[in-house]
This record gives structure tokens, sequence and C-alpha cells, in this order.
């Protein structure tokens, strides 16, 4: 499909999306209106495709100035919903690629306020993500509802099975021979009625190892990492193992112990950092350096000698992060938008770091634990997620992490070699480099990774072409016990086996 925009169209396109930021710096006021909005402004410059191209004339046209914030609420609001409705209508990708430009321009303008913006601002953003979900889809319906496609209702069937089972609410993407397929069930907060949103941002736990592993076999591609090279060799200053090599790092075969605690099969379990429980609710703006986590690990005894065996631990990923900012001098997060985010076009991904933040509009995320013999439910959505860094901090959508896993399996991002290393499993776990390899019943095989994240969780499957993929966001309410884990991996088996079984359900093992 193509865009064909009249000078009215493209009038409409800039007044939704600039005339958002100058919302958020007309109600931000009290913090500062022309830092919110040149960070917003910065953003929008970012969008790519046919509405980069519209909104690369920014705002010479556009009569904003002068307004209160009710009368730019009544001006912009309602140019929101119809720029999303003729985009619905004439090519969904460019739809969603507008809703995430200005999801990341109002991420962008709130992030400067410390801490939870005011009610004010966050009312204001409410209003924004709403006017963008209330556009009519291409089908005629509004976007939250595109789940309800008739043409895929076995995939409807099994999503909302997933909810009854426990999760709060479930999002699920599918790409296929038959075209896209978005769905969603349950509820986007507690004790609400709205849907999860159809392309929320969600956390993807440990997605983002699949993620980092395509950055380091980039620089081993560019010449700057030699994947056989011992990892001491470019970070001495931790005094690695030297028989620990950067592929035993992506492939789990070190051996170094896991900062978030090992679980031996005789039941011995050697604590690590706190990562559940009501200490560390109580912390989880905490933040916690790279470094600070991968001395930890190091100063317990290895699990075993490197090379000798299989065992997940978020350290080596940890310890990828620090080859990649050693190697590059910039940042995991610069090294990511150079590489991936930016050449895909994944505006709606973030390498976080230490923000609590998570872009709207997304699904909440809840723990529950015991205080005094009552049960308490937390809103854990905002968090640091530094405790768990590159082991699994990254933030998605599924729009994002299928174009991701496509593009990969489809050669795109890695040249053939490096690819079919990534893509040739260890024996033990099927665990390539910073992917899973599984067989399925019927006889097919996936790449996959999933995270989960105190309450966010997500899926990642693609055939080894890239040409048929499934990505999925959930939300739910965590404990210590993990009570959704068996859910969690009986509502995977149950999505695989539709998707690329035909149906046949228990077709796969759940990836970690």
């Amino acid at each position: 499909m193509s865009v064909t925009l009249t000078d009215q169209d493209k009038l409409t396109l800039r007044t939704a999306a600039y005339g958002a930021v100058s919302l958020l710096a007309a109600a931000g006021a009290a913090g500062s209106p022309h830092r919110i909005a040149t960070e917003g402004s910065i953003a929008l410059a970012s969008a790519t495709g046919p509405i980069g191209h519209v909104l690369a004339a920014k705002t010479r046209d556009i009569k904003l100035k002068g307004k209160s914030v009710a009368e730019l609420a009544d001006h912009v609001l309602p140019a929101l919903t119809a720029a999303m409705s003729l985009l619905n209508r004439q090519d969904p990708a460019e739809a969603d690629n507008f809703r995430n430009t200005v999801n990341v321009a109002v991420e962008a303008a709130t992030r400067i306020h410390q801490g939870r913006p005011s009610p004010t601002l966050a009312d204001m953003v409410r209003k924004i993500t709403g006017a963008l979900d209330a556009a009519p889809a291409a089908n005629g319906g509004a976007l939250s509802k595109v789940a309800a496609r008739p043409d895929r209702p076995e995939l409807q069937q099994v999503i909302q099975e997933i909810v009854d089972s426990g999760f709060t609410g479930v999002t699920l993407r599918v790409h296929d021979e038959r075209g896209e397929w978005v769905g969603s069930a349950g509820v986007r907060t507690l004790g609400r009625s709205a849907e999860p949103p159809a392309n929320g941002h969600v956390r993807i736990g440990s997605n983002t190892k699949t993620f980092t592993a395509t950055v380091v076999l980039q620089l081993v591609g560019e010449g700057k990492i030699g994947l056989d090279d011992p990892v001491d060799d470019y970070l001495p200053e931790f005094g690695v193992d030297r028989r620990i090599t950067v592929r035993m790092l992506l492939q789990h075969t070190s051996g170094v112990f896991n900062f978030t605690g090992e679980y031996y099969d005789d039941g011995t379990v050697v604590p690590g950092i706190t990562w559940s429980g009501q200490e560390w609710v109580d912390n989880r703006f905490r933040t916690y350096r790279p470094e600070e986590l991968v001395r930890l690990a190091l100063s317990k005894p290895a699990r075993f000698e490197p090379g000798t065996d299989w065992s997940y631990s978020n350290t080596n990923y940890v310890l990828a992060r620090l080859l990649i900012e050693k190697v590059t001098g910039r940042s995991l997060a610069e090294e990511m938008r150079r590489l991936i985010l930016g050449p895909l076009g994944l505006s709606g991904t973030v390498v976080p770091d230490a923000s609590p933040e998570i872009p709207e509009p997304h699904a909440h995320a809840y723990y529950r634990y015991e205080e005094a013999g009552r049960e308490e439910t937390v809103d854990v959505t905002r968090q640091n997620p530094s405790w768990i860094s590159t082991g699994g901090d990254m933030i998605s959508t599924t729009q994002d992490l299928h174009t991701f896993i496509s593009a990969l399996m489809g050669g795109k991002l890695l040249p053939a070699p490096l690819l079919a290393e990534m893509c040739t499993p260890e024996p033990k776990a099927g665990y390539g480099l910073g992917v899973f390899v599984q067989e399925t019943e019927c006889g097919g095989t996936v790449i996959t990774h999933n995270g989960g994240i105190a309450g966010h969780g997500a899926l990642m499957y693609s055939t080894p072409d890239g040409s048929r993929t499934l990505t999925a966001a959930l939300n739910y309410v965590d404990d210590v016990a993990m009570s959704l884990a068996e859910a969690f991996q009986k509502a995977t088996r149950r999505l695989v086996g539709e998707v690329f079984c035909g149906g046949q359900a228990g077709s796969a093992e759940p990836a970690q």
C-alpha cells in the first residue's frame, strides 16, 4: 500500500503531531514549557517513512500559538484521531509509525520531569494516547477492537483462554501467509474495562538478550570483536577467567554465576541480588550499575568450568553490554540506535538504563506480596530496571518485535555466516547466540526468545527465514512464587501450536 496525502491531510498530520507537543508544553508550564516543547519536537523530527517527510516541514503552517490549554485540546485531540483515521485507511503500517512517533515525542516531552509527571501533565498524556486509540481501523472498528477480526477466531479464542488462566491482559500480533492479525483480550489496568493497547509498550525481559547478541555479532562483523577471543582481552579490569570467550557469554556456556541467584539440581539455592518480594517492591527504584552486578557475580564460585556445560545466566549479557561499550566507546543505547533501532525504524523500542518510565500507551504490571498477614498488590509498571540491566531491561512493542525478528532472520542485520552462528544451538538447551532454536512437533523449526519482568512479559517467535512471526505482550500480577509460570508456559505452547502448526497445541517447549 502507499500513502497519498492532500495538503489538508499533511496539515492534519502536522497539527496532530506538533499540537500534541504544544499541549504538553502548555499543560506542563509549571515545569519548563520551552524545554518540554524542544524535547518533544526533536523526537518528532526522527520520524521515518512518508510521515517523516510530512513532519519534516514542521510547523510553519500550523496556527497554535496564543491558545489556552482548553482551546489547544479542542483543536489538537480531534486532529490526532483524524490523522490516525486517514493513515489507517491508506496504510496501517504508517498509522503505527505515526502513533509510535507521537508516543516517543510524548515520552521525550515528559522525561524532563524528575519522578512522576504532575497530575495535569499525566492527564494530558492520557488524553493524547486516548485520541490516538480512538481512531477507526481500516476494517471500520476501533483500533483496540482490531482483535475481533472474524477471519482468525481461533487466535482470539487462545488469547482469551490465556486471560481466563489468570493473566490481566494479552496482545498478540501474527504475520503469516494470511497477512497480519492483531488481537487483544483482558484489560490494560486492573479494575478498568479498557483492553490492552493494540501496539502498546511492554517491558520485554529477556528478549533484550537477542537485541544485545545481535549488536555483539554486528561488531564481530565490523572486526571490532572476535567471537572466540577471551573476554578478559576486552575487560581486563574484572579478572574474568581467560578461558571464557565472547561466544560463551552469548551462548550461556561460560559458567559465570547468575547475579539474580543460582538454583542447583539438588535444591541448593545461592542467592544474588534481591529481585522479588516486598523488599524488592520497596526498593524498586534503586539504581544498580552493570559493573556492580558483574563484580557481585564474579565474587561467587563459578557454576562449572567454562565451555563444559550450559546454564542461563543474566551475568553473561551484562558482560556483553560492558564489552560493547568498551570496544565502541559509546553507550549500549547509542550502539543499539546505530545498528538496529535506527536502520529498522524501531521508534517504539527503548534502552532505558536506569529510567523507571515506560512510554504511553502501555498496559500495567503488578506485583503481589504479603505484609503482616495481608495480601498487597502494587502497580510496578514504573520501576528502575537497572537491577536486571541487559539481562532483560528493554521496552518494545509487538510491532517492533515483529520488525526486528523478521529482519534478523531475513538476513537484514547480520551477514549469512554470522546469522548461521547465531542459529546454531548447543545441544543441552538448544540455545544459539541470543536465541533458542526449537523443533516443533509438526516438523518445523522456530527461532525464539521470550521474557518476563515483574508483571510484564513478551513473546517473540519466527520461522528461520523470518516469513512467519508471532509476537505478544502480556501483563499480569507477579509474585514471589511466580504463580503464573506454568500458565505462561502453557500459553506459549498453545500460541505456537496455533500459529506454526495449524492448531496442534504443545508443539514446542517454551523459551525462557
